[in-house]
């Protein structure tokens, strides 16, 4: 271990030994030559990536002749080169693997680093950690002043630069073994959950016919209100108050809200509380998103809330049937796509359930220890992404080195 001595930079205090460069003293801005939309296909070829799909699959496909002719007389990536996102999520930062590939011209885009000063194996964790901003605001758009003009540091010795990519690539690997493992888990559940909820796939034991019933059978529903909004002191209490990102961004349970109302929001609106519990579903924006309550939670118009559940049904049965068939439900009785649900149609839903409340209570147990194995798994994968952002903030500044 060295004793590191710093200096003051551009970019805040790094180790001596290490360099400010401006993207632009690396290499040049490259893209690919534009293609039109009429040269691509959806079904078959070599993967056209756009900014919708860039680092994930392809849904768009050009003719080998045509990437052949493009990639041979046209700018066209390295393998190693690092492709930058210059829309949508600004700055993504991807290796390119050399697999045969075409690229959406401006919106991804690569600097043609020579490796002299800094690796591409590290360049591509520099322009990760980038803040794509102005003293203004943030940049909705990298154009090649941007990029040529955006500062990273890093370490003279190549040795360093190497040992920094290896270990944050280490962590990377974790992340996606972990993110293909939570995939196929998620794979295996929906399978499970297409089998066992339209008994396609009985349970050994359980062979009685299913029955179908309007949801309306099996509880009762009310929404909420909103609190008028123009009340600032209405949003200062301690009441769990359940809006639509709330609802989206929750798994099986929700346990928590962004917002808060007092007992005189509750009064003096027609906000609706709930007690924990209680079975909730979206009726707007993320339709027919269901969630069960583990906190006492009042809610909106945008929201339904089943109550008096019928012994007849398991609530948590319940919660895998619809979020199953959630889809169908926002287009129940429609020609297209549904933009809001209401009460009545949630009411008028029909379902087919088994008869025998402890076949619902099988299934729904099943389910429940395959959703817990996923949310541990991805409790696991968080951990590991919280790691790798600590180590890029104390690798990539040199507050830690490994030399």
């Amino acid at each position: 271990m060295i004793e590191t001595k710093f200096k003051e930079t551009e970019l805040g205090r790094i180790p001596e030994d290490w360099e400010v460069y401006a993207l632009g003293e690396l290499g040049e801005p490259r893209m690919c030559k534009r293609i039109m939309k009429y040269q691509t296909n959806d079904v078959h070829g070599i993967p056209f990536y756009k900014i919708g799909t860039f680092g994930k699959c392809a849904d768009s496909y050009i003719s080998p002749d045509l990437w052949r002719k493009l990639s041979n007389t046209y700018n066209y990536p390295r393998k190693g080169d690092v492709l930058i996102s210059a829309a949508g999520t600004i700055g993504r930062a991807v290796v390119f693997d050399g697999t045969p590939s075409y690229f959406q011209d401006s919106n991804i885009v690569w600097i043609d680093n020579s490796e002299k000063q800094v690796s591409n194996r590290l360049l591509v964790f520099l322009i990760s950690s980038i803040k794509w901003s102005t003293d203004a605001s943030t940049i909705s758009r990298l154009y090649n002043h941007n990029l040529k003009a955006a500062l990273v540091k890093a370490p003279d010795n190549p040795f360093e630069q190497t040992q920094i990519a290896e270990a944050l690539s280490d962590v990377d690997a974790l992340i996606a073994e972990m993110d293909v493992l939570i995939e196929k888990k998620r794979a295996i559940m929906t399978a499970t959950m297409q089998g066992l909820l339209t008994a396609r796939r009985r349970l050994p034991g359980f062979s009685e016919p299913w029955r179908t019933v309007q949801l309306k059978e099996l509880a009762k529903m009310q929404s909420g209100g909103t609190p008028s909004t123009s009340i600032l002191s209405y949003y200062t209490g301690n009441i769990p108050f359940l809006g639509i990102g709330d609802m989206t961004v929750s798994k099986k349970y929700l346990h928590a809200t962004q917002k808060h109302i007092t007992k005189e929001a509750v009064e003096n609106s027609s906000a609706r509380i709930f007690p924990a519990g209680t079975f909730l579903m979206s009726m707007y924006a993320s339709i027919g998103k269901c969630v069960i309550s583990s906190i006492d939670v009042a809610i909106s118009q945008a929201i339904l809330g089943f109550y008096s559940l019928s012994p007849e049904i398991d609530k948590d049965f319940l919660y895998y049937k619809l979020s199953l068939f959630s889809r169908d439900l926002a287009t129940s009785g429609q020609t297209g796509t549904q933009s809001n649900l209401n009460k009545q149609i949630v009411q008028n839903y029909t379902v087919s359930i088994p008869r025998c409340v402890e076949e619902q209570q099988a299934i729904a147990s099943i389910l429940s220890d395959m959703d817990a194995e996923i949310v541990e798994l991805e409790a696991k994968r968080d951990k590991y992404v919280a790691i790798r952002q600590g180590m890029m903030q104390q690798l990539l500044t040199g507050k830690i080195r490994l030399i």
